[in-house]
């Protein structure tokens, strides 16, 4: 898996599914940024994600690029980009559809995301 601190982003249907397999293994919070390359606000929270990823340790965070891997956004049901996913243990527990990065950062810390400590 990838480092602490990171956003994992899954090109094929083989790297997502260990991914989200050892992820799931883990029982840590997963959050799958569901995005597309066209989509302006996915282009407007990446850096936001990429930032929350080294502030919330304990998170497994995915980037999926919706015309890449469309099997795994319709799986989760994405209708609009980008899409959150928040999952624990292969259940999906919340989501955030749309670029809003205070509801996302809440939803992190009400699933159990820990801020690492400075």
């Amino acid at each position: 898996m990838a480092g602490e601190g990171e956003v994992i982003a899954c090109h094929t249907l083989e790297v997502w599914n260990e991914k989200v397999k050892d992820a799931n293994e883990s029982k840590k919070l997963i959050v799958i940024d569901f995005t597309a390359s066209w989509c302006p606000p996915c282009r407007f929270i990446a850096p936001v994600f990429a930032e929350m990823a080294k502030k919330f340790t304990n998170v497994v965070f995915f980037k999926i690029d919706v015309d890449e891997l469309q099997a795994v956004a319709q799986e989760f049901k994405v209708e609009a980009m980008p899409t959150f996913v928040f999952m624990k243990e292969g259940n999906i527990i919340d989501r955030v559809v749309g670029a809003a990065k205070d509801e996302i950062n809440e939803k992190l810390m009400k699933h159990g995301g820990l801020v690492a400590s400075a």
